[in-house]
């Protein structure tokens, strides 16, 4: 009993972050005629006027982000062409990652090498847990289900290590970087607190994703020992 009350805590703390995000993001999607660009001409203005003309913008449908190997400031559509304030705080946290690029900013770097290692490292690690039980009946030893065993958890560990790594780099985008770029005169005052939520929202999604790798191991952990 007590393990899937843990299990349903988990999961809620996993999806009520997302969820919540999601629900910020959309409450100040609408347009404002008021904003005389959109987020993708915010961005190329921003990193035009931090000298960074080699970094690039554009739509993508890959979520937004900012691709350190590429140079590229990338927003969804909704976000590059909206005039929104969602639209325009994400635009600059995006552009907040390219300054920290240009900065040398380590844990940046950091983020990046281990997001290279995880991503193939998470999948091999299911394959792995899945091969763990049928490895150790053909060999008849132990020890080379402990391998696996001790392979995949690695895997599934260096998923959740990318998670943390990932929140710092968020917050410094968010707080020491984007928001003093918007506080100077591309805000009204008045929607500065509102930009301040969406910030925390976004940064929100990875404490949820960090939670979920966290449940997902528990999870393959649950299965092997049954």
């Amino acid at each position: 009993m007590l393990p899937a009350i843990i299990a349903v805590l988990f999961l809620a703390l996993t999806l009520l972050p997302a969820l919540w995000a999601r629900a910020v993001l959309r409450r100040y999607g609408g347009e404002r005629r008021d904003y005389p660009g959109s987020g993708g001409e915010l961005a190329r203005h921003l990193l035009d006027r931090h000298g960074l003309h080699h970094v690039a913008v554009e739509s993508t449908a890959q979520g937004d982000h900012y691709d350190p190997a590429d140079k590229a400031v990338r927003l969804s559509a909704e976000n590059f062409g909206g005039r929104s304030l969602t639209a325009v705080t994400v635009a600059a946290h995006e552009v907040g990652h390219a300054l920290q690029d240009h900065a040398g900013y380590a844990p940046l770097a950091w983020r990046t090498r281990l997001v290279r290692v995880a991503q193939g490292a998470e999948k091999a690690g299911a394959a792995l847990m899945l091969l763990l039980p049928v490895l150790t009946l053909a060999t008849r030893a132990p020890s080379a289900g402990l391998v696996v065993f001790l392979a995949g958890l690695a895997s599934f560990g260096g998923a959740i290590l990318v998670h943390l790594v990932t929140l710092p780099v968020e917050l410094d985008a968010s707080y020491r970087r984007a928001l003093p770029l918007l506080a100077n005169g591309y805000l009204p005052q008045v929607d500065l607190r509102p930009a301040r939520q969406i910030l925390t929202a976004c940064a929100f999604t990875y404490v949820a994703a960090s939670l979920f790798s966290v449940l997902n191991l528990w999870r393959w952990l649950a299965i092997l020992r049954r």
